[in-house]
């Protein structure tokens, strides 16, 4: 018994030996697959080692591992192209024996300011991959060398930690730990992905300005953008903090380059374009084509502000809103001979229309970005119920200041349609609002940066932007109420009162015409005739009515002979008094990939997106496209012309525009083989504008 005893207890010790001798061996095993935490005592903050996973891949000689930097506090450090400052980590292991090439993996990075110098990098803890390239598998590795990490908070350390570790590839047994790291560390670095799409990288020479447009399927939410590269002229080029807008799933992002070397020529490289939007990390390579830097920036907002004020009183001598004048001078007019206080409260009471149908528009975009539909400016001319409110509105207008009749409400109602003449609020507040519906047809210079702005930005933002557009167009209204004595100078109401009145209610009534045209997009052509003919008809039958037959006949006859005298008049001396338009352009309907498909073959694009209702396109129209020499210039033999038809819903056109980060029309833009992302043209076109662009998209020059 004593001896079978003592044979167990032999038996266990000699199992427990076993174990730990087996426990060490994997220790060992362990730590030779590890450098251990290195630290420096000059420097306490920063630690860091390099594991091997112990995966290798003996087809291409190569197996994993990784450097984990730990930082405390505030200390970071750098990423492979730090920004304005700092030093990305290195390693020098050219002492290393059977190692051929270490890559680097460089995980997505952060973007940190420090007293306004911009840098890229990490904080806390950062994993990078490494891939090591040998001779031979599987014969010993030795990889040693000077791994040096640069760390900074308000001040910045350079960290030398020594590196000598051996170990044979091929005998190398996987750890699962360090292969969790890894794959870790490899999830954080941006891969090319399928979500990212027309890419596009433009470098502009002359404004030092590069360009980047790409497309995400899913949208943006908090997008930043890092330019970097592998050539020595982008190594030595910094790129500024991007200036990013984004319009539905397209980005925009432009930079400023400089470099110490002088001024860059970025021309034909190649570029890494790192996008960081939350957690959606991706990196592309793209060529830097040369020509004109054309993505819309994002204008500051006290720049916006003013821009809307600009644009908003511009507006009102824009073509398509002289047509309201009518309403306001007859303000001006009918607040002779009454006091200061009811002419200042008149006045405002016409600001106040303008402020609130300004909100109305806000809030109807508001709605319909809430719901994903398409928005833009003016695009309510592209609703037949609208314009047929419109032409009520504007023929009730016109048919009341030509006193065919005057609208009375009982005193305990207040009248919607006030007529303009008399003293009400509600009339005044009336003819604010209308002349704003009326004004949206236009684009004004200023207008399209400061609508772009409010409609890429948040609510808030969206109605302060079109409040202070608001502002701008009713400034002409309180001038006058902060100085009403400016209408106590005008001559006193007599007789060239009701002949202007009459002027005006011709104005209001051509507008009419006007926007029962624009039905013609809506309904048949018999229907628009159908409705004119019931307009004058009703007016002849209210002019019976009030000044008599016999007038009505009398003015009836006296319009047609004027008209009859004015068209012979004007066909017989047109080629005296002025050169007749020429008909217009054949143009082709609007697509993008035709676009890149007409580029790719040398020719040049000119895109002109346009729409009915559009008072501005039309003055670009016979103003510049239809004279010469632009004329001619669009008839070229390698010009080809395209039309984007907004006038009714297309969501084609709008997804085109909000792509060029604009809302409106007009819009034109020159493509050509210099310029593959298009020349995007001033809203009012001149010959000079026209032309330039045209000479530079086809890599010509224009004198």
């Amino acid at each position: 018994m004593y001896a079978l005893k003592t044979f167990s207890q032999r038996f266990a010790l000699l199992i427990i030996s076993a174990v730990i001798a087996l426990s060490a061996a994997m220790t060992a095993h362990a730590e030779s697959l590890s450098t251990g935490w290195l630290t420096n005592p000059n420097h306490p903050p920063l630690s860091t080692r390099i594991v091997l996973t112990g995966s290798t891949n003996p087809d291409d000689n190569t197996f994993d591992g990784f450097l984990e930097v730990q930082l405390k506090d505030d200390w970071k450090t750098y990423w492979r192209t730090p920004g304005e400052g700092g030093i990305a980590p290195s390693f020098d292991w050219l002492a290393s024996e059977n190692i051929k090439d270490i890559t680097w993996h460089w995980p997505a990075p952060q973007r940190f300011d420090l007293l306004g110098i911009d840098t890229l990098g990490y904080q806390s803890r950062a994993v990078f991959p490494l891939t090591f390239t040998v001779e031979d598998i599987n014969k010993p590795v030795t990889i040693k060398g000077t791994l040096t990490i640069s760390s900074c908070t308000t001040i910045c350390v350079l960290t030398d930690y020594p590196i000598d570790l051996a170990v044979t590839p091929s005998a190398l047994i996987t750890d699962p730990n360090a292969l969790h790291l890894f794959a870790q560390g490899m999830s954080n670095v941006p891969q090319p992905s399928p979500l990212i799409d027309e890419l596009s990288v433009v470098w502009d020479p002359s404004a030092q300005q590069l360009d980047v447009t790409a497309q995400k399927a899913t949208g943006w939410n908090t997008p930043d953008v890092i330019i970097d590269g592998n050539t020595d002229a982008v190594k030595d080029t910094f790129f500024s903090v991007p200036n990013i807008q984004v319009t539905g799933n397209t980005l925009r992002a432009r930079f400023d380059a400089s470099s110490w070397m002088g001024q860059p020529e970025l021309t034909d490289e190649t570029l890494n374009v790192t996008f960081l939007d939350d957690s959606f990390i991706a990196e592309h390579a793209s060529t830097a084509k040369r020509g004109i830097a054309t993505s819309p920036s994002q204008p500051a907002f006290l720049t916006a502000i003013l821009f809307a004020v600009l644009g908003g009183l511009i507006l009102n001598i824009m073509p398509c809103v002289l047509p309201v004048l009518g309403m306001k001078l007859s303000s001006v007019v009918s607040a002779q001979g009454l006091e200061k206080s009811q002419i200042r409260r008149q006045f405002i009471a016409s600001a106040l229309g303008i402020l609130f149908s300004f909100w109305v528009i806000a809030a109807f975009i508001s709605a319909l970005k809430l719901t994903g539909h398409a928005f833009g400016w003016g695009i309510q001319f592209q609703s037949p119920l609208f314009i047929g409110v419109m032409v009520a509105v504007t023929a009730v207008f016109a048919a009341n200041m030509l006193g065919l009749f005057e609208i009375r409400l009982p005193s305990t109602a207040s009248t919607w349609l006030a007529s303009k003449g008399d003293d009400s609020y509600v009339g005044h507040f009336t003819q604010g609002m209308f002349a704003t519906l009326l004004a949206t047809p236009c684009s004004a210079p200023f207008l399209g940066t400061a609508v772009a702005f409010a409609l890429t930005t948040n609510y808030l933002m969206l109605f302060v932007v079109f409040t202070a557009l608001a502002f701008g167009m009713a400034m002409p209204w309180l001038l006058v109420a902060a100085m009403p004595s400016i209408a106590q100078r005008l001559p006193k109401p007599g007789r060239w009162m009701n002949i202007l009145k009459v002027a005006f209610g011709v104005m209001m009534l051509a507008t009419s015409i006007w926007l029962i045209s624009l039905l013609g997009n809506h309904l048949s052509l018999g229907g628009v005739i159908t409705i004119i003919l019931a307009v004058i008809a009703v007016l002849l039958w209210r002019t019976a009515r009030v000044y008599g037959r016999k007038t009505t006949v009398v003015a009836s006859a006296l319009v047609m002979v004027l008209l009859v005298i004015g068209i012979v008049t004007a066909s017989l001396t047109a080629s005296k008094w002025a050169i007749p338009l020429p008909s217009d352009h054949t143009w082709e309907k609007l697509s993008s990939p035709q676009i890149s498909h007409y580029v790719g073959q040398g020719k040049t694009v000119f895109v002109d997106v346009t729409a009915d209702w559009c008072i501005t396109c039309k003055a670009n129209k016979i103003g510049v496209l239809l004279q010469e020499p632009v004329y001619s210039a669009l008839n070229g033999e390698n010009i080809i012309r395209m039309q984007g038809d907004w006038t009714s819903p297309s969501d084609s056109v709008t997804q085109y525009l909000q792509r060029h980060g604009r809302y409106g029309v007009p819009f034109n833009i020159v493509y050509g083989p210099n310029a593959p992302n298009g020349i995007p043209l001033p809203v009012i076109l001149s010959k000079d504008s026209v032309l330039s662009a045209i000479a530079f998209a086809q890599g010509s020059s224009y004198e």
